[in-house]
């Protein structure tokens, strides 16, 4: 069964006690306003990253020689891959001082190994190295821009349900915040059980033990293995 932007709008009123449900209906001119109110609450969702309950898996290719890629509504990268031959090949994240800030040659074309990523307008900046010396197709699996709504849009289309009531909550106490008026109790113990079951169970970090040799190679790239090598070695 369809559920709009328009019900949940209304219900908002109703629930947040400024609409009587039994004795007034809610006008066009506060139907406008739920729906700026509740995209702007759709739009904070997405600073949050721990509010985001979707994740969504990205396919693109990187390209001969560029080291920088604008991924679109891009928030959060959780794992980036790229593939070789039917292959799929793990790049390690890196932090921005060290990729920025360390010493390194620029002029190889080989396959890609680190990576950083940092939030722009609209998106954000993908950044790589090695530059690639071919073509690679790449995957991103992480979080992304909830979509802002429409009117007479059908939610369920969008949301799960959840998450739906959620919003459906969020808006009524941004509409009591706006008109002055004090938060029903029950708004707010609602509103409190949704936020800590979605940012519990939508971010589930992963506590798994990895092990690591104490004769494993670490530090970074040698000259040798750049220019030599161009990042293959033979198996350990």
């Amino acid at each position: 069964m369809a559920y709009t932007t328009n019900q949940l709008i209304s219900s908002s009123y109703y629930t947040a006690g400024i609409v009587s449900r039994e004795f007034e209906t809610v006008s066009g001119a506060q139907v406008g306003d739920g729906l700026t109110w509740l995209n702007n609450i759709i739009t904070e969702k997405n600073i949050d990253e721990g509010m985001v309950p979707y994740e969504t898996t990205y396919n693109a290719n990187f390209v001969i020689g560029q080291e920088t890629y604008f991924i679109p509504n891009l928030i959060q990268i959780d794992t980036l891959t790229f593939f070789l031959d039917e292959v799929r090949y793990a790049m390690k994240y890196e932090k921005r001082n060290a990729y920025f800030g360390s010493s390194r040659v620029e002029n190889i074309q080989t396959l890609p190994f680190e990576w950083y990523f940092e939030r722009q307008l609209g998106g954000g900046n993908l950044s790589i190295y090695f530059q690639p010396d071919q073509n690679y197709p790449m995957q991103i699996h992480g979080i992304f821009n909830i979509p802002t709504v429409a009117l007479g849009q059908d939610l369920t289309l969008v949301f799960d349900e959840f998450y739906t009531t959620y919003l459906h909550y969020c808006l009524a106490e941004r509409m009591c915040a706006e008109y002055a008026y004090d938060v029903p109790p029950g708004v707010v113990k609602q509103l409190g059980k949704y936020e800590a079951w979605i940012n519990k169970n939508s971010r589930v970090l992963d506590l798994r033990l990895t092990k690591t040799s104490t004769l494993q190679k670490r530090g970074s790239f040698n000259y040798a293995f750049i220019n030599l090598g161009k990042g293959w070695t033979t198996p350990s």
